[in-house]
């Protein structure tokens, strides 16, 4: 798919200062090869790795064995989202959550891969009963199911709701209360990747609404040397916002750590006044494979506010 009509700047504006986004795509089922986003661009979707299915198969067996473990449940229906099989996974999350209401795991998850399918509202919902249920309780790491390279966790449960949160409001342009989820994701935290990968949508957060200030008052963090095990292009993207380095150095790597990279730069150029190079840059990611992939999310909720303020729609 190509997108390669140019947007005056006053129809961007009002794209980027909307406050709602509501869309329709066709979420993959358990054996679907193709996925539709919502701007109607089908998908070829990858088959899982060998090792991804061995990892389903267990997750499986270990189930099969004991259905009633809400941790067989839960790493059932991880292991069955990463092949992808989104609505088969939310459709075991959706039991498990009948067997325990009130764990927020369950709700965490389930409201994870509501954001995969576009699915915001649901999402909304489900993460803010999460938070809900993590009240007054001790906050834990969060198993990674794809561990980094250094098989080191550096995300918490806590965390990884108030994150999922803030993108769901954020993907449906709630700039507000996707402030106040990423404040809160960024007070669970005290390692340094999840400072940088927070810091990251705050700032962005603010410059969206204007706050140039604030934007910048929340780089205080951010330094150029940084313990980073895993979020090493939301470091990068940090240190361009606080000038102590070049966009062209962060054009490189792939998949979803290159659409977030995009993503960012995209914001950037419309911050700075350059709303045809932040289009062209929002095309680039849509242009690419990775559907599912947080930037390339963003990139298509905005891009559904463009097409929606474009002359005769």
């Amino acid at each position: 798919m190509n997108f390669n009509n140019s947007l005056p700047f006053i129809w961007l504006l009002t794209f980027f200062l909307g406050c709602d986004n509501s869309q329709t795509s066709q979420a993959p089922s358990p054996n679907s090869k193709t996925f539709l986003t919502p701007l109607g661009k089908e998908v070829i979707i990858s088959a899982p790795s060998g090792k991804m299915l061995e990892l389903y198969k267990k997750a499986k067996a270990d189930f099969d064995r004991d259905p009633a473990d809400v941790d067989n449940i839960i790493w059932y229906g991880r292991r069955t989202a990463y092949l992808p099989a989104y609505l088969e996974a939310i459709d075991i999350y959706t039991k498990g959550i009948e067997q325990y209401p009130n764990d927020p795991r369950l709700h965490r998850h389930r409201g994870h891969r509501y954001i995969s399918i576009r699915e915001f509202n649901k999402a909304i919902d489900d993460l803010e009963k999460a938070t809900e249920l993590i009240k007054g309780t001790q906050n834990e790491v969060e198993p990674d199911g794809l561990p980094n390279a250094m098989g080191i966790p550096v995300s918490t449960l806590h965390g990884n709701i108030w994150y999922h949160l803030g993108l769901a409001y954020y993907l449906k342009h709630d700039f507000e209360n996707a402030y106040v989820a990423y404040t809160n994701c960024r007070n669970a935290h005290t390692n340094d990747d999840n400072i940088v990968s927070s810091t990251h949508w705050l700032y962005m957060i603010q410059r969206r609404l204007g706050n140039d200030s604030l934007a910048s008052e929340l780089l205080q963090p951010i330094l150029d040397t940084m313990n980073i095990i895993e979020n090493f292009s939301y470091h990068n993207l940090c240190k361009f916002y606080k000038g102590l380095t070049t966009a062209d150095s962060l054009l490189v790597g792939e998949g979803s750590a290159q659409d977030a990279v995009l993503y960012g730069l995209a914001n950037w150029e419309f911050y700075n006044g350059n709303p045809n190079k932040a289009k062209e840059k929002l095309e680039t990611i849509l242009n690419r494979d990775s559907w599912n992939s947080f930037g390339y999310i963003a990139a298509e909720a905005d891009y559904m506010k463009i097409i929606k303020n474009e002359p005769g729609n």
